[in-house]
């Protein structure tokens, strides 16, 4: 896969399609590129150009000492878009992606066509941020894989587990030989802790729709609608699964991207 060296690292990306209408995809804590292979032929099958990438801290992406944020990770995204030539774009975000693309639009709005916030929140809430403290003190002793496993328990709904024993041993499998340094897991970990937009949201005009999980309960559902309704015009939706609907339920969740970016 091709690097670009950008804002002080090598950002690992791919960039795929012909289309007109380019679609930035930003992924979630500890996700490789791969997390969004399911979407490809929905995207690409659309007529899209599709830009991917690992974050800092994951993947074959630099993996600097922290500590990270999430202006840190726009910052990054917004430099590698232009060294690659890339403008007036439709962003999606799902969960630590959902709140870089927030920083990316209050920063960057001007460069956007729309913009998708899937399963991810403007704050982290008491409940998220206890979660999130009991991961960091799990992963120095235990492993970041460790950690992992246990996202996902949170991250799917029971039917998933009872009806998916393939892709579930498939993905625990993946989570069992991931190779992301315990530094960067925690330095990404601490971004996602930090991150607050709440008195800025207003200040985002560029078309926006807040997706969740109708069962997600990583990210309680609740706070995906607030960040929902402190985004002025936002259209609010669901789709069938839970924190990881963009793999539990790949179909839906791609087509609600598709019809909302389709008349932007």
């Amino acid at each position: 896969m091709p690097k670009a060296e950008v804002n002080g690292i090598e950002i690992n990306y791919l960039l795929e399609g012909e289309g007109a209408d380019t679609i930035v995809l930003i992924s979630g804590l500890a996700d490789e590129i791969g997390m969004w292979d399911m979407q490809m032929p929905g995207l690409l099958g659309a007529g899209n150009r599709v830009l991917r990438f690992d974050n800092r801290g994951v993947g074959a992406t630099s993996k600097p000492a922290g500590p990270y944020s999430t202006p840190m990770f726009a910052a990054d995204t917004k430099a590698l878009v232009d060294s690659l030539g890339i403008s007036r774009f439709h962003l999606a975000g799902v969960s630590m992606g959902g709140m870089i693309a927030q920083e990316y639009a209050l920063r960057y709005g001007s460069d956007l066509r729309s913009l998708t916030l899937a399963s991810t929140y403007a704050a982290p809430g008491p409940f998220c941020s206890r979660m999130y403290a009991m991961w960091a003190d799990l992963a120095p002793v235990m492993g970041v894989p460790f950690v992992m496993r246990d996202v996902a328990l949170w991250g799917f709904t029971l039917p998933f587990f009872n009806e998916h024993q393939v892709e579930l041993a498939d993905f625990e499998k993946a989570m069992r030989y991931m190779d992301q340094p315990t530094h960067a897991y925690l330095a990404q970990l601490a971004a996602i802790q930090e991150h607050d937009t709440r008195s800025r949201l207003s200040s985002i005009s560029v078309p926006t729709l807040v997706l969740a999980g109708a069962d997600d309960i990583l990210i309680p559902v609740s706070l995906s609608r607030a960040l929902a309704d402190g985004i002025p015009g936002a259209v609010w939706a669901t789709c069938p699964g839970g924190h990881m609907c963009v793999w539990e339920d790949p179909e839906d969740f791609t087509a609600a991207v598709v019809d909302f970016i389709a008349i932007r």
